[in-house]
């Protein structure tokens, strides 16, 4: 599958410490952190990976293009 056919994040929901907790994706579903990360993992969202943090767990980042304005947390909030 190409990167076109794929959804995309185009915006995010963040709790009162600034951390991502829902996506909506560009056809305009609303995915829960958790549904989210195993989206990402079945590799059907174009744009994002993977990566295991210090404290474990997995989560969800952009990938690296050298452009800022496209990183998750510059998304529009909805």
């Amino acid at each position: 599958m190409i990167d076109g056919e794929r959804e995309r994040f185009v915006a995010v929901q963040k709790n009162g410490d600034g951390d991502l907790t829902s996506f909506r994706t560009s056809t305009g579903r609303v995915l829960s952190y958790e549904q989210a990360l195993q989206e990402v993992q079945a590799g059907s969202i174009a744009g994002v990976n993977l990566f295991k943090g210090k404290d474990g767990a997995l989560h969800i980042r952009g990938d690296a293009d050298g452009d800022p304005t496209n990183n998750l947390d510059h998304l529009p909030q909805f």
